[in-house]
C-alpha cells in the first residue's frame, strides 16, 4: 500500500522532524546539507508528484506559513497560533487523504458483482490514518485542487465525493501517468462528474435492450442446440453494452471502423449482436451446413465477421478478426488490420479503432500482450491508442486464486507498463460500463492513447457448458446461482425509476426471441452460402485489387531506377563503409559492375513502387540489414539532431510512386509478424515483408506461422501474401544462427498454402519478390535469404538478367550432349551449399557430375527436375545432398516426390550431415570438419 511502511521506515517515526529539516534546508539551498542526504535528496527531485503535477517539490515552511496566514483571517479569529498550526497541518492532511483516493480509491471500489471475496481495508482512505478527528468532519478545507465544485466543503463532503468518485462501481488508475496534463485531464472528468454518464431515458432503454439481445441469444442457444459448445458470455452480458457504445460513441468521434480481436469466450454473442452476423449463419454452423465451404473450415467460435453497426450518426464499420484457441495471439493481427485500414482510409489512425477484449487470467499471463502493447506507441506500428476490454471472471478454467494466476494486484497491472489509464467497472452496473466507454474514446481521441477497461464479471457456467465448475469454485458457483442476472437487476432498476413497466421488459424478451424464431423457421436465401467466410471477410478492403500477368521491368527503366537509387543529396556525410556501398551501387547501375544480392532486392523495390505498389518491410535491424547489406537509410554523420539527417533512396525513385516504409521493430518476433500478417490481409496491392534478424529467431512467432500464415486460407477464407525474409545456411556461427528451421515451414505445406523458396542469385530474388507482388494466389511467401552469398564473387547477377527472363524454380547447367553423355551422378541442392559443391568439383575435376539448384521448395518442382534428368541418359545416381542435419532441412520432405522423379537405373541416395540434435556445431572447427566430410562425400566418393 502507499503509506503501510510509514511506522517503520526510517524516513518517519521519530526521525521524521530530522529529515524534514534536513530537506527543508536542501530546498533552500542544497550545500547546506551532507553529501550523503543532497544524493538522496537529489534522486527525489525526478519522481512524480503525488499530486499529478510535475512541478518541484518547495520548502513546506512556506506553505504552512500560508495555511497559518489563511487560518488568522477573520473566520479563525480567536484562535491561538497553536491552534493556528494545527489547522495549516490538517489542511495539508486532507490534501494527502485526496491524494491518496486518487492512487488507491479503486481498492476500496464496489466492483465485483458476486461480493464473494471479502474486501481488503485500505488505511490510506481512512481521514483517522492522517490524525484526522471524528469533530474535523465538519471543518471545512481548502479543496482548490480538486473539481467537486468551486466552493470549499466540510471535510465530510470531500470525503463522501471522493468515495462517490473514485470508490463507487467505477474504479480508474491513472496517477502512474507521466503526463501531468493527462491526470489533470482524468481528475476533471471523474471529479466533475462524480464518475457518472448522463443517460436520458431513451439511453436507459437502449441499454435494457441490449442486455435482453446479450442474455436471449445464450438462452436461445442453449435451449435449441442442447450439449453444444458455445463459450456463453452469460454473466457478463455487460460486454454487448460496452461494445456497442464504444462504436456508436466512437463514430461521433470520427472513428470509421471498429477493429475487434478476442478469444472464444462471448464471441459468438458478439458476432451476432454486434457485428451483424445474421443469426440464420450462426444456425448453420451449429447445424453443420457450412462444412463444405472451405478446405477445412474452423469452429464457429474462432470465426470472423465484418459487418455494419447501426449508431446514431450512421452506420459504422465493425470487424470482428479470426482468432485460433491461442487466447491473445490475435491481439497484434488486430493492430496490424487497424493500421492497414487506416491507411487505405487516409483519414489518419484514429479514425480506425482498434479494440482487443482480453481474459483476465490471459492479459497477465500471455506474453504476447506485452509484446503487442510495445508497439502501441512505435512510429511503425502505432494506431493512434486502443481500447483494451477485459472481460474479468475471475477465474481462468478451473483457476482463480490470485496467487495461482498472477503476481499482481490486478490482472491489468501489465498496461502500466505503456502509461494506459485503468478503469475497473462492474459488469452489474451498466450504465457505469457506459461512462468508463465514454471516457476511454474522449481520453484516445483527446491524447491518442491506450485506455484499458476491466469488466468486472463472471462466468455462470463453466469454462464450456458441459463444465461442472463448482468441483474447483464451490464459493464461487453458490454466489453464482443465487444471481439473478444482469439484465434482471437493469430491468428492476428502471422499473423502479418509472421508466420501463413490467409489460416493457417482457416485450423486449419476447421481441428478441420472435427475431431468433423467425431466423430459425423463414426461407435463409441461401445464407451458407452468402455469409461464407469468403464473403464476410473484407478482402478487398486495400480498393479493387487487380492482377496482372508477371512481366520483367524494360532495360531502360531499371537502369533509370538503379541511378535514382544510388543518387545521394550533396553535402550529405556518409560513413566510409556505406559510401563504399553506394559508389559500389553506382557502379552496377552504370553496368561497370556486376549486381549483387542487396543492389537487386533494392531495384526489386524500386520497380514496385514505380509502378505504384506500396512496398513495407519490417523486422529487427531491417533498415541496415543485419549483415549490413541492404542501407535502406542512409544516415548524415554530421548531423547533430536526432531523427534529422536521414536520407532514403527509395522514396525517391519517381512521381507518383507508391509509398516505401522500413522500419527497425522492437525486440519481438511473435507481435510484429502478427502485426505483418494483419497488415498483408487488409493491403493486397501491397508487398508486406516481415525480417527475421536470424532466421532462426522466426520460431519465437510459431503461433503466428502455424495458425494464421500457413493455415488461415484453409480454416478462415483469409488469405494473405505476406513475405518472411529469414536468414539462413551453416557458416560456422553455431547453433541459433544457422538455420531457419526449413523443415517446420516444409512440414506445414500442403494445399498450396504457401511458397517457400531458397534464392542464389541477385535476380532470382529481383524476379521473386515482383512475382510475390503481383501473383494471382494470395498466398504467404517463405524465403531462407542469404548470409554468404550477400558478398559471394559468384551470387551476382547483371542489369540484363533482371530485365529479362522470370523467378526459376530450378537453376541447372545446360550441357551439350556429348556433356550430358558422360554424367552418371546428378546432385541436386538448394542454398548456398550449391557454390561449395560447384567449387569442389572444380578442384576435384569430376565431369561426370552434374548440378541441379532447387530454388523452389513448396511447390516442389517436380516436373522441372524429371525434365532435366531425362538429359543425362547414363545416369545412375542422383543425390539429395544439404548442409542441415539429415533430420532437419529439406530432405524428408523432398524423399518421396524425388522417389517418383527418379527413374531406374538411376538411384536415389542421401548426402550430408547425419542427424543431430543442435541446428549446428558451436565450434567452427567442428563446423569446418563437417562440411568436408559430406562435400567429399558427394564430390570424390
Amino acid at each position: 500500500m502507499m503509506i503501510r511502511n510509514r511506522n517503520t521506515s526510517f524516513l518517519f517515526g521519530g526521525n521524521a522532524p530530522y529529515i524534514e529539516e534536513q530537506y527543508e534546508a536542501y530546498l533552500t539551498d542544497p550545500n547546506t546539507v551532507s553529501d550523503e542526504w543532497r544524493g538522496y535528496f537529489d534522486a527525489l527531485q525526478g519522481v512524480p508528484a503525488v499530486d499529478g503535477s510535475d512541478v518541484g517539490d518547495v520548502a513546506h515552511a512556506p506553505v504552512v506559513s500560508r495555511f497559518v496566514a489563511l487560518a488568522k483571517q477573520p473566520r479563525a479569529a480567536g484562535r491561538s497560533e497553536t491552534d493556528v498550526r494545527s489547522f495549516a497541518r490538517k489542511q495539508l492532511a486532507v490534501q494527502a487523504l485526496i491524494s491518496a483516493y486518487r492512487m488507491v480509491g479503486t481498492r476500496n471500489a464496489r466492483l465485483d458483482p458476486l461480493r464473494w471475496t471479502a474486501p481488503v481495508p485500505v488505511p490510506e482512505l481512512n481521514p483517522s490514518y492522517y490524525d484526522l478527528s471524528h469533530a474535523d468532519m465538519n471543518t471545512k478545507f481548502d479543496k482548490s485542487d480538486t473539481h467537486f465544485s468551486d466552493e470549499d466543503t466540510t471535510l465530510a463532503q470531500t470525503v463522501q465525493a471522493l468515495s462517490e468518485t473514485y470508490c463507487g462501481t467505477l474504479g480508474a488508475e491513472f496517477m502512474h501517468l507521466a503526463d501531468s496534463t493527462q491526470r489533470s485531464w482524468w481528475q476533471m472528468r471523474l471529479e466533475s462528474s462524480r464518475a457518472k454518464a448522463t443517460l436520458d431515458t431513451g439511453d436507459k432503454l437502449h441499454i435494457l435492450e441490449r442486455l435482453t439481445a446479450a442474455e436471449g441469444l445464450e438462452k436461445y442457444l442453449h435451449a435449441r442446440f442442447v450439449g453444444q459448445k458455445r463459450f456463453s458470455l452469460e454473466g457478463g452480458e455487460s460486454l454487448i453494452v460496452l461494445l456497442d457504445e464504444l462504436v456508436a460513441y466512437g463514430a461521433t468521434k470520427g472513428v470509421k471502423s471498429s477493429i475487434l480481436g478476442m478469444a472464444h469466450r462471448g464471441r459468438l454473442n458478439v458476432l451476432v449482436n454486434i457485428v451483424g452476423k445474421p443469426p440464420a449463419a450462426l444456425f448453420d454452423e451449429f447445424e453443420g451446413k457450412t462444412a463444405h465451404l472451405l478446405p477445412a473450415g474452423d469452429v464457429k467460435y474462432h470465426k470472423g465477421f465484418t459487418g455494419l453497426l447501426p449508431t446514431a450518426t450512421g452506420p459504422a464499420e465493425v470487424t470482428l478478426a479470426f482468432n485460433p484457441s491461442h487466447l491473445e495471439i490475435v491481439n497484434p493481427v488486430v493492430e496490424g488490420i487497424a493500421r492497414a485500414r487506416a491507411d487505405v482510409l487516409g483519414q489518419g489512425a484514429s479514425a480506425v479503432l482498434p479494440v482487443e477484449i482480453h481474459g483476465d487470467s490471459a492479459i497477465s499471463g500471455q506474453g504476447i500482450v506485452m509484446e503487442t502493447m510495445s508497439l502501441s506507441n512505435t512510429r511503425g506500428y502505432g494506431t493512434g491508442g486502443t481500447i483494451h476490454v477485459v472481460v474479468n471472471n475471475q477465474v481462468g478454467f478451473t483457476t482463480s486464486h490470485p496467487q495461482d494466476v498472477r503476481s499482481s494486484f490486478y490482472c491489468t497491472d501489465i498496461a502500466k507498463m505503456i502509461e494506459a489509464p485503468i478503469l475497473h467497472v462492474n459488469g452489474d452496473d451498466p450504465e457505469a460500463v457506459i461512462a468508463a466507454t465514454r471516457l476511454a474514446i474522449d481520453f484516445r481521441t483527446t491524447f491518442q492513447k491506450s485506455v484499458v477497461i476491466d469488466l468486472v464479471c463472471f462466468r455462470r457456467h463453466g469454462h464450456q457448458e458441459q463444465d461442472t465448475p463448482n468441483i474447483t469454485q464451490p464459493m464461487m458457483y453458490r454466489s453464482i446461482a443465487g444471481h439473478p442476472g444482469i439484465r434482471a437487476l437493469y430491468a428492476q432498476k428502471l422499473v423502479d425509476e418509472g421508466i420501463a413497466t413490467t409489460e416493457d421488459v417482457e416485450k423486449y424478451v419476447h421481441d428478441y426471441r420472435e427475431r431468433l424464431d423467425a431466423a430459425q423457421t423463414a426461407e435463409k436465401q441461401n445464407a451458407a452460402d452468402k455469409n461464407s467466410e469468403e464473403v464476410s471477410w473484407p478482402q478487398l478492403l486495400d480498393g479493387n485489387v487487380g492482377r496482372i500477368t508477371y512481366a520483367p521491368p524494360l532495360p531502360d527503366l531499371v537502369q533509370k531506377l538503379a541511378l535514382n537509387i544510388t543518387s545521394v543529396p550533396e553535402q550529405f556525410s556518409l560513413h566510409p563503409l556505406v559510401g563504399k556501398v553506394m559508389s559500389a551501387r553506382r557502379e552496377m547501375a552504370e553496368g561497370k559492375r556486376a549486381l549483387d544480392w542487396g543492389m537487386a532486392e533494392h531495384l526489386a523495390f524500386a520497380s514496385l513502387l514505380s509502378a505504384g505498389i506500396d512496398v513495407r518491410l519490417s523486422g529487427q535491424d531491417s533498415e541496415r540489414g543485419t549483415f549490413s547489406h541492404r542501407h535502406a537509410v542512409l544516415h548524415d554523420q554530421k548531423r547533430s539532431t536526432r531523427g534529422e539527417g536521414t536520407y532514403i533512396p527509395l522514396d525517391n525513385v519517381s512521381d507518383g510512386q507508391g509509398r516505401f516504409s522500413v522500419t527497425n521493430s522492437i525486440l519481438s518476433e511473435s507481435a510484429v509478424l502478427g502485426f505483418e500478417y494483419g497488415y498483408s490481409i487488409v493491403r493486397q496491392n501491397a508487398l508486406v515483408l516481415w525480417e527475421a534478424q536470424f532466421g532462426d529467431f522466426a520460431n519465437g512467432a510459431q503461433v503466428v506461422i502455424d495458425n494464421f500464415l500457413s493455415a488461415g486460407a484453409a480454416k478462415w477464407g483469409q488469405h494473405s501474401g505476406v513475405t518472411m525474409l529469414l536468414p539462413h545456411g551453416q557458416d560456422g556461427q553455431g547453433p541459433e544462427h544457422a538455420s531457419a528451421r526449413l523443415e517446420r515451414y516444409l512440414q506445414l505445406c500442403a494445399q498450396d498454402n504457401m511458397r517457400v523458396c531458397q534464392p542464389t542469385t541477385p535476380a532470382q530474388i529481383f524476379h521473386l519478390l515482383r512475382l510475390q507482388a503481383v501473383a494471382q494466389d494470395r498466398v504467404p511467401l517463405i524465403v531462407m535469404t542469404p548470409k554468404s552469398l550477400l558478398r559471394h564473387p559468384e551470387a551476382i547477377s547483371s542489369l540484363e538478367d533482371l530485365a529479362t527472363g522470370r523467378f526459376n524454380e530450378i537453376l541447372a547447367e545446360t550441357p551439350t550432349k556429348e556433356q550430358a553423355s558422360k554424367v552418371d551422378r546428378v546432385i541436386l541442392c538448394s542454398g548456398k551449399v550449391y557454390f561449395e559443391l560447384l567449387d569442389r568439383r572444380r578442384k576435384a575435376k569430376k565431369d561426370n557430375i552434374a548440378l541441379i539448384r532447387v530454388e523452389q521448395l513448396y511447390p516442389f518442382p517436380e516436373q522441372q527436375i524429371a525434365a532435366e534428368l531425362e538429359r543425362y541418359p547414363n545416369l545412375k545416381s542422383v543425390v539429395w545432398c544439404q548442409e542441415e542435419s539429415k533430420n532437419q532441412g529439406a530432405w524428408n520432405f523432398v524423399l518421396e516426390p524425388l522417389l517418383e522423379v527418379v527413374k531406374a537405373p538411376a538411384a536415389l541416395r542421401y548426402v550430408g550431415p547425419e542427424a543431430t540434435a543442435s541446428t549446428a556445431p558451436g565450434y567452427a572447427s567442428m563446423h569446418v570438419a563437417r562440411q568436408e566430410k559430406f562435400l567429399h562425400a558427394a564430390i570424390e566418393e
